[in-house]
């Protein structure tokens, strides 16, 4: 058999296509909207009530903070008891973690940055494993549930303190933020494991959205006030600041100007449009470039006056080029001087040990600086030092000596010591990937004229990434750094979720369509695609193009096609939906093309009283939901069902 697809239906002649938009219906009315940033390095919380929508609120302190990093998110780590049952997250975690004896911490699991498996995991379902630090395997879904499990509890905690009474669920609107490169079978997981954490019920799944974390960097953007902001282009920090020539003592005093207003958690978001938006013209673009721990996101934007809605001009992209891949050369580095086995050995044994390593070169990371001239030390921890002398039969200080890695020294502290050249090699492979993607990305057509490029996400911080950004664009677009950049996201995704509507046009990530058969026509279809059917000539497996791959969706909108049975008398009608990266698919069959869903409709015990059926087949574009439905046209019976992209 040259053919899949069973005799289902016929697209209805002469032509079958009629777009709708449909303005969705805004649903129930919410409390609050609680936005949760799920980082790979970091996550946080942030929320705003709809009756006063222009505070945000930041999450409380998080106890257990590390020295040199200020910021209102916790690590994005978690930890279970050796009986598997959920125990803390965050700091909690990790100082629980590392003060357990290391004959009994290898029985606890510790994960973090797990995030990244959901962007790596070619084939993921809602069986993917993670491992833990000790090397045991886990489910995925139960850690992402647990994760936002623990930021609900949170949440409602806060905010039934805040009202004085115990706050309901029900009127929380929730926003999880994930990159615009995921997957579409990324997105969906995210919402699964919202349904099996109790944040939202699989009944209700518009009191979820499902954000992209540059558009909600993008809707952030829109409302910068001068003082909120550095602006490289013109090298002046917005604070009444001197302008200086320098790219990283702008950010150093805009930091102190954000550390006096630390002790407010609440963001007053003014309901304008920010000065450097209102030079923005109908029709200006620009790029949101969202440099975050795991992922780097480029998204380019258009503005549509009058209301200033967003439109997107071209399909996300961008690659695990995120602030992780410095912690990776780090590791490498560790691997030349002391040895891979030894590395391997030591993270399995001393896992607490490993991350304490870790959080040691955190902070040293950030404060590598273009200009910087003194060396970074980096402290081993003690049973580094003594693990490796066990293992080798020689000091760690010997291995430095005999290594050909010449720009790191042993201190007689006994620190690692790096300089500066060594530390900006470790960042050098990520921001020549995110400089190499930035550069093709302005040699598209699409991408002429950009207005502004703004830089967001934790990394952004990075005054290598920036100096490295302003040297590629040479005075091409004005480059834009948010004050308080990591929380850029967070605040955006409030912003979206107490108006959803502000986002009106995307591109399809995936062309979608329908398995059709269509009346054979020689010389034009395949020979090994003809059935014939009661002396009807049918090509099989045709792929029906409902939405094609970048193509502009609005949201919400309705893609509507008619289709009538191959044959008369059938009582069940099947219909598949399929989807595949290609921009255009001729047949089902093809490679890359791959099964996401399917209506049964069944018709049995109906006459319809038109000579031909005429079942309606709808598919509506949500957040990154997908929903399908068909109708018998003639009896109004309706069945609908929503895409998957986990089950293989």
């Amino acid at each position: 058999m040259g053919f899949m697809g069973d005799p289902g239906i016929t697209p209805l002649s002469p032509s079958h296509t009629q777009n709708d938009t449909d303005q969705v219906p805004s649903g129930p009315s919410f409390v609050v909207v609680v936005a949760i940033d799920f980082g790979t390095t970091s996550s946080g919380y942030a929320y705003a009530f709809t009756k006063e929508p222009e505070c945000i609120h930041t999450m409380r302190r998080w106890e257990g903070g590390d020295p040199g990093v200020s910021n209102q998110k916790t690590p994005t780590t978690i930890l279970l008891t050796p009986d598997r049952k959920f125990h803390s997250f965050g700091y909690a975690a990790r100082d629980f973690y590392h003060d357990l004896d290391p004959s009994e911490s290898k029985h606890w699991l510790y994960l973090e940055k797990f995030k990244m498996k959901l962007h790596t995991t070619a084939n993921l379902s809602i069986d993917t494993d993670l491992h833990a630090a000790n090397g045991k395997r886990v489910k995925a879904l139960d850690i992402f549930a647990y994760a936002l499990a623990f930021f609900k509890e949170q949440a409602l905690k806060e905010l039934s303190d805040q009202t004085g009474g115990e706050f309901d669920n029900n009127d929380v609107r929730w926003v999880i933020t994930v990159p615009a490169i995921w997957k579409m079978p990324a997105k969906q997981f995210m919402r699964e494991a919202a349904y099996k954490s109790g944040l939202v019920p699989r009944e209700n799944p518009e009191q979820l959205i499902i954000a992209l974390e540059p558009e909600a960097a993008s809707i952030y953007c829109r409302k910068l006030r001068l003082h909120q902001m550095v602006d490289l282009g013109t090298q002046t920090t917005q604070n009444g600041f001197s302008p200086t020539e320098n790219v990283g003592s702008g950010m150093t005093q805009a930091k102190e100007h954000v550390r006096r207003n630390r002790q407010s958690r609440t963001f007053l978001v003014e309901n304008v449009i920010g000065e450097l938006w209102s030079e923005l013209e109908e029709g200006d673009r620009y790029v949101v470039v969202d440099c975050g721990g795991g992922t780097v996101d480029l998204t380019v934007h258009q503005i549509r006056l009058p209301e200033g809605h967003l439109k997107e001009l071209y399909k996300a992209s961008g690659g695990p080029y995120g602030s992780i891949g410095i912690d990776y050369e780090f590791e490498k580095l560790l691997c030349r001087i002391f040895g891979q086995d030894f590395i391997d050995q030591f993270k399995i044994k001393r896992p607490a040990a490993w991350v304490d390593l870790m959080i040691a070169f955190e902070s040293r990371k950030r404060a590598a600086a273009p200009d910087r001239t003194n060396p970074l030390n980096i402290n081993l921890p003690f049973s580094f030092i003594d693990y490796y002398k066990k293992f080798r039969g020689h000091s760690v200080e010997h291995a430095l000596r005999k290594s050909n890695v010449d720009f790191v020294k042993w201190s007689s502290q006994g620190m690692l010591r790096m300089s500066p050249d060594a530390m900006n090699s470790l960042f050098k492979p990520t921001i020549d990937h995110i400089i190499q993607h930035l550069t093709e990305l302005f040699d598209k057509p699409e991408v002429s004229d950009i207005k502004f490029l703004f830089l967001v996400g934790g990394f952004a911080e990075s005054t290598l990434l920036q100096q490295a950004v302003q040297n590629m664009l040479q005075g091409r677009s004005r480059i834009i750094i948010p004050h308080d950049v990591g929380l850029t996201i967070l605040k955006g995704a409030v912003l979206f979720g107490l108006d959803p509507s502000v986002i009106k046009v995307r591109r399809s990530p995936l062309t979608y369509g329908v398995g059709v058969l269509n009346r054979f026509v020689e010389g034009k279809h395949p020979p090994e695609k003809l059935l014939v059917k009661d002396g009807t000539r049918w090509c099989t497996d045709v792929f029906d193009t409902f939405i094609a791959a970048d193509q502009s969706v609005a949201l919400g909108e309705m893609v509507k096609r008619s289709y009538t049975p191959a044959k008369p008398s059938q009582q069940v009608i099947v219909i598949h939906v399929y989807c595949s990266e290609k921009e255009s698919a001729g047949f089902i069959s093809e490679p890359g093309v791959r099964k996401c869903g399917t209506l049964r409709l069944d018709v049995s015990g109906t006459e319809s009283t038109a000579p031909r059926r005429e079942i309606q087949t709808l598919m509506q574009f949500g957040d990154t939901e997908i929903r399908a439905m068909a109708v018998d046209v003639s009896t109004g019976r309706t069945v609908k069902a929503s895409i998957d992209f986990l089950s293989h």
